[in-house]
C-alpha cells in the first residue's frame, strides 16, 4: 500500500508546493508545481486527496436513472471484493436522498461515530466497512428535503472526514442521474490519482438506455473513465427448469449494443434472481447463502473484470 503523505508536506498554498523534497513521489506533485492550485483547487479537494491517499482504488457506481439496481450492484461488488480476506474494502453511500446501503448491509439503526481521526466507518466483517448518509437519519423512512448546496456540503464532508485507513478498494454508491451532486463528486475526486473510474449500471430496455447514453456523455464531459457497463435484470432463469426467459426485451439491442457503439466494455449480465432481492432485504451475503448459483458466478466474473481494469491487467 502507498504510505500517507509526510507531515512535512508544504501544502498547496506554498511557493514550494510540488517542488520541495517531501513532494518527491507524491502523485499530485506535478499539479501542485504547475501553479494552478491557488485558483483551481477548493481547499477541500486537497484535504480529500490527503484523506484518501491510502485507498488504492476508488470506484464510482453510477446509473442514468433510479430503479435499475445500482445500490444492489454496488453492495454485491463490495461483498465480492471482500470475499478475499486479504483485501480491505470500503463501501461509501452518498445517495443523500435515497440511501439504501444500511438496508442491504443490515446496518439499519447504526450511527456515525466521531474519533480523533475522523468519522469511523461501520465494520460488517474484518475487511469490509461501510459509511452511509443513512446513518445520519433518525429513520430511513424520513425524507431528505435539501437543496443542492446542502447536499454537496454533506458529500464533501463524507469524502474528507471519514477515516477509512488503508483500503484496497473504496466502492462509492452515488445518486442516480447526472446532477450537480455528480459534478461535485467528480470534482472533489479528480485530484485523487487512485480514482479508477465508474461502473455504469443499466437495464436492457430502451427507455433505460436513453439515460445510459446521457451518463456516458456526462463521463466524457467531466473526463471520468468508464470501467464498463453492467446489464442488470438481463433475463430470468427459472429455478425449477432453469429455462431462461427475457423479461425486458432489448428492442434496440440492449446494453451490448450500447457498449459496441461507444467501445465500452460490457462487464456482465446479471439475471433477475429472487435471491438477490432476498439477500438485500435481509442484509445478508449472497456469496454465503447461495454461493453456487449462476448469479453469484456472474457477479464474481464482473468483479474480476473490474479488478483487472483497476490493476491494468486488461
Amino acid at each position: 500500500m502507498n504510505e500517507k503523505p509526510p507531515e512535512s508536506c508544504p501544502g498547496i498554498g506554498s511557493q514550494t508546493a510540488g517542488k520541495a523534497a517531501p513532494c518527491q513521489g507524491c502523485p499530485n506533485a506535478a499539479f501542485c508545481a504547475s501553479g494552478q492550485t491557488s485558483n483551481a483547487l477548493d481547499p477541500a479537494v486537497a484535504e480529500i486527496a490527503r484523506r484518501l491517499y491510502s485507498v488504492r482504488n476508488i470506484i464510482l457506481v453510477i446509473s442514468g436513472k433510479g430503479g435499475v439496481g445500482k445500490s444492489t450492484v454496488a453492495t454485491n461488488i463490495a461483498r465480492a471484493l471482500a470475499e478475499d480476506e486479504s483485501v480491505s474494502v470500503g463501501l461509501l453511500d452518498i445517495d443523500v436522498c435515497g440511501p439504501s446501503i444500511p438496508k442491504t448491509m443490515n446496518l439499519e439503526g447504526e450511527e456515525v461515530h466521531q474519533s480523533s481521526s475522523g468519522w469511523s466507518p461501520i465494520f460488517v466483517t474484518d475487511n469490509l466497512c461501510v459509511m452511509s448518509c443513512g446513518f445520519l437519519l433518525p429513520s430511513l423512512d424520513d425524507a431528505v428535503i435539501w437543496r443542492g448546496p446542502k447536499k454537496n456540503g454533506l458529500i464533501k464532508q463524507f469524502l474528507k472526514d471519514v477515516d477509512w485507513g488503508d483500503l484496497h478498494y473504496l466502492v462509492v454508491d452515488t445518486p442516480p442521474g447526472t446532477s450537480d451532486e455528480h459534478m461535485s463528486v467528480v470534482g472533489y475526486l479528480k485530484q485523487c490519482s487512485n480514482l479508477k473510474g465508474a461502473v455504469i449500471v443499466a437495464t436492457p430496455q430502451e427507455v433505460a438506455l436513453l439515460d445510459v447514453r446521457k451518463q456516458i456523455d456526462f463521463c466524457k464531459r467531466v473526463d471520468l473513465n468508464i470501467i464498463g457497463i453492467v446489464e442488470n435484470m438481463s433475463s430470468f432463469v427459472c429455478p425449477k427448469c432453469e429455462k431462461t426467459s427475457i423479461i425486458f426485451k432489448p428492442t434496440s439491442g440492449g446494453v451490448e449494443n450500447v457498449c459496441e457503439s461507444y467501445n465500452i466494455p460490457l462487464l456482465g449480465k446479471i439475471p433477475i434472481d429472487p435471491l438477490i432481492g432476498k439477500s438485500c432485504d435481509e442484509g445478508t451475503s449472497l456469496y454465503e447463502t447461495d454461493a453456487s448459483s449462476p448469479t453469484v458466478k456472474c457477479l464474481k466474473e464482473i468483479v474480476t473484470h473490474i479488478v483487472n481494469k483497476c490493476e491494468n491487467k486488461l
